[in-house]
């Protein structure tokens, strides 16, 4: 568990946690529990992810992968822990946070990684190995394996810090767009990038013959709508006050402009 949590990683759903319920006029200490638990369970995705029965990766994080250290029995169950853990964390220790906000916040992460959130998108991904797929399922894969916890990472900072209803639709507006971000991304650097320089195996998408948005659209064209992901994500800040939002924009085009 201690091995895939605390390893390098970029943190981006804690620091989206974070920022959001500042965003909001909340503090960093109602969001921390959340936002450790997310990354719990983002590191407990990764080492499930990686299993020789999932995309069967032995690089993560420039590291082997939980799987080739520990033996599948063992990162399946620490997979399994760090998810269990990741709720106990939210339940036992938010603090200054109404009941019915930490309530809110559980169900939101719960559905963003349950059967119709990263789950979902995992099952398609897998169903769709090898066979001819539309941008629109290759959305869907994305928005689900990947945007939907970024997205829950954002709206869970937004409802501890008592935001409004407008407020959190915004905030899981811009979460979305720079997850699916993220993923284009992520496709572009699977095919221009080492392995090296990726921390972990490139070319693996190719590889396995799984479809990308570079193969779907060519790099270029992915390329401009990563932008155009980048200014909707802008455009849901917009209303916000910008020197509070300013970490959010910082992310964006963090995101946009990653090379690993």
């Amino acid at each position: 568990m201690r091995y895939s949590l605390l390893g390098n990683g970029k943190r981006m759903c804690p620091i989206l946690c974070i920022a959001s319920c500042e965003l909001v006029g909340g503090d960093e200490e109602l969001a921390m529990p959340l936002a450790c638990a997310l990354e719990m369970v983002h590191a407990m995705s990764l080492i499930h992810d990686d299993l020789p029965c999932m995309d069967d990766d032995d690089l993560r994080r420039g590291k082997p992968t939980n799987h080739k250290v520990f033996g599948e029995c063992i990162a399946v169950l620490a997979g399994d822990a760090l998810l269990s853990l990741a709720f106990e964390h939210i339940a036992s220790k938010t603090k200054n946070v109404s009941p019915d906000r930490v309530v809110r916040a559980i169900a939101e992460l719960g559905s963003a990684i349950g059967s119709r959130g990263v789950v979902a998108g995992q099952v398609v991904d897998i169903d769709s190995e090898g066979k001819e797929v539309s941008l629109k399922t290759l959305e869907y894969i994305h928005v689900h394996k990947t945007a939907k916890l970024v997205e829950a990472s954002a709206v869970c900072g937004a409802i501890v810090g008592g935001a409004d209803v407008a407020g959190i639709e915004r905030l899981r507006k811009y979460a979305r767009s720079i997850g699916l971000l993220y993923q284009v991304v992520d496709d572009i650097l699977d095919v221009t990038k080492s392995s090296e320089e990726l921390g972990k195996t490139a070319g693996k998408d190719l590889a396995s013959d799984k479809a990308t948005y570079p193969k779907l659209m060519g790099i270029e064209e992915a390329k401009k709508f990563a932008a155009k992901l980048v200014y909707q994500a802008n455009e849901e800040l917009a209303s916000f006050d910008s020197a509070k939002a300013a970490p959010l924009y910082h992310l964006a085009k963090y995101i946009v402009r990653r090379q690993n």
